[in-house]
């Protein structure tokens, strides 16, 4: 069968311009070109559509969608076409929902497929809105039986899941009623090293099975969540007949009659794929939130550059504007270096400095405060005017202020609140003190973007003469490794002192992480791209002793 791959970016909500985006997709593909086309999963809600799906008024809307495609499908009887939508489930009871694929050809709706296995950990909620779906049965169409397996419900088989989660395995089912090739519609979110493993799993799973088997990723970024596609499709053997371009949308053909090639697909260097996935979290944010620019604060240190970098490839240098905001203490180099990346990124670069503001501040709070000696407060002091500037950039030019934290600030809670943490998006809160490095080395490569004095110089926030973060943190490579065993890995005290790591270190570290949470849940959704990222992903009590 030939497959049209719908690898699309749809908008969560905006279920006409979904409509839109495939009316498109389907104008690409010549009259005979393909017998079926696939979109993502969800794709007329757009993934993840979260509590969209609790108001009757949206369902009834998806509910006129599916009509438009079956005008659709009378208008191309060339083409069916398989859809990434909702069905109302029979009988009473909640959730009242399935999440559902439905084939239609020539105005006929042809079959259903409702997802099985319905994943609730990580980011995924899906058991708080749908059912899981009835025993899968193949779909005939023309000539073929379709057997259709929405994301999760290809995940369960035994051909690479050591330990099943579910007592279920659709793909059994599937087989058992004579499906001749596996489509998996699918919105499946990045993760580093993610792509590599999605292809070998797939290829295990149609090897298994001895079927063809075409994968059709969601492609862009909704809220926290950026989809990297990478969709394919394998012979009955394992072998890739296609692979879709990763991080773009994309429509392809693929016959999958076809022999496959013994080779992988091509799969993006690590620090390629975070960069793209960190680009795109970022281009679809400002787009699908209604921005058209971005303003960030400038430091001079290297997160900040990187984040720079991350905006420009997003936007384009003229919609992205720089604040350096100088203190007394802040380092001539501090300010030379963010004029300077400004000046290799093609953005403008306002200079704003916050002595007198500063100053304001403490005649304002002298009374209140005597016989106090200095402490962190006139340093998170420093912190919120900056963030209260940034905030009167956004607000006056309808920019979209992003933030510049990275993860072991976040983690640890070397951050302040209405400061540094303020505005709408963290662009790599996702990544480790060390990530950031080898990301803006990456930059680098090919030509120095990032002046070479900001990837030199010692980390430091510049809020007291003389300051450094190793005066208050331990060594980054010491402390990332740490917050990846405890975040990530969820391992314990216990075990990451066994792997070698000082005890006394290891239990600062924990108790840093578990009482700034507080801190993490008023900050602003960050892009993910690592398993476990702060977000929905990972929801700690924080009135809580552990």
């Amino acid at each position: 069968m030939r497959i049209a791959i719908a690898q699309l970016d749809p908008t969560v909500g905006d279920v006409e311009g979904n409509l839109e985006r495939l009316r498109r997709a389907a104008a690409r593909i010549a009259p005979g070109e393909a017998d079926l086309l696939v979109t993502p999963e969800l794709f007329l809600a757009g993934y993840p559509p979260r509590d969209l799906l609790l108001h009757a008024w949206f369902v009834e809307r998806l509910e006129r969608a599916e009509e438009a495609v079956l005008a659709l499908s009378r208008e191309r009887p060339d083409l069916g076409f398989l859809v990434g939508t909702v069905q109302r489930a029979d009988g009473p009871g909640a959730p009242g929902l399935y999440n559902a694929a439905v084939l239609v050809h020539a105005g006929s709706v042809l079959g259903r497929h409702r997802k099985r296995l319905l994943p609730t950990y990580d980011v995924f909620d899906e058991s708080r809105y749908f059912r899981p779906g009835p025993p899968a049965r193949a779909i005939p169409f023309r000539g073929s039986r379709v057997g259709v397996a929405i994301c999760e419900d290809a995940w369960n088989d035994p051909s690479f899941a050591a330990e099943p989660r579910y007592p279920h395995n659709p793909i059994e089912e599937l087989v058992r009623d004579g499906a001749t090739l596996i489509v998996n519609p699918s919105a499946s979110p990045f993760h580093r090293r993610k792509q590599l493993d999605r292809f070998e799993r797939f290829s295990r799973l149609a090897r298994a099975w001895a079927l063809p088997s075409v994968f059709v990723g969601q492609v862009g970024a909704n809220d926290e969540l950026i989809f990297d596609g990478h969709s394919l499709a394998v012979d009955a053997s394992g072998r890739p007949i296609a692979s879709l371009t990763p991080f773009e949308e994309e429509v392809r053909v693929v016959d999958t009659a076809a022999p496959g090639v013994d080779e992988r697909p091509h799969v993006l260097a690590e620090q390629e794929s975070i960069r793209r996935a960190l680009v795109l979290g970022v281009r679809d944010y400002v787009r699908k939130c209604g921005f058209d620019s971005a303003v960030l604060g400038l430091s001079g240190g290297v997160d900040s550059a990187l984040t720079a970098c991350i905006a420009v490839d997003a936007l384009g240098p003229d919609r992205v504007r720089g604040v350096t905001m100088p203190m007394r203490w802040s380092s001539r180099g501090s300010v030379d270096d963010s004029l300077e990346l400004s000046r290799r990124l093609g953005i403008r670069c306002d200079v704003v400095p916050i002595h007198d503001v500063f100053d304001a501040f403490q005649r304002a709070l002298a009374a209140a405060f005597e016989g106090r000696p200095a402490d962190v407060t006139e340093e998170n002091l420093q912190a919120r005017i900056r963030g209260t500037i940034l905030m009167s950039y956004s607000n006056k030019l309808g920019a979209l202020l992003l933030t510049t934290g990275n993860k072991s600030e976040l983690a640890v809670g070397y951050c302040t609140l209405y400061g540094d943490m303020s505005g709408g998006l963290a662009v790599i809160s996702d990544l480790l003190k060390t990530s950031v490095y080898r990301l803006a080395e990456w930059y680098n490569r090919a030509e120095e973007r990032i002046p070479a004095p900001i990837l030199r110089k010692a980390p430091s926030a510049e809020l007291r003469p003389g300051q450094k973060d190793q005066d208050t943190l331990p060594p980054y490579e010491i402390l990332d490794a740490i917050l990846e065993r405890y975040i990530e890995r969820q391992q314990s005290a216990e075990e990451i002192v066994d792997a070698g790591y000082d005890a006394e270190t290891v239990r600062w570290v924990i108790r840093a992480v578990d009482r700034n949470e507080y801190k993490r849940r008023q900050a602003p959704p960050g892009l993910r791209v690592t398993p476990k990222a702060f977000g929905t992903g990972r929801r700690m009590p924080i009135a809580a002793r552990f």
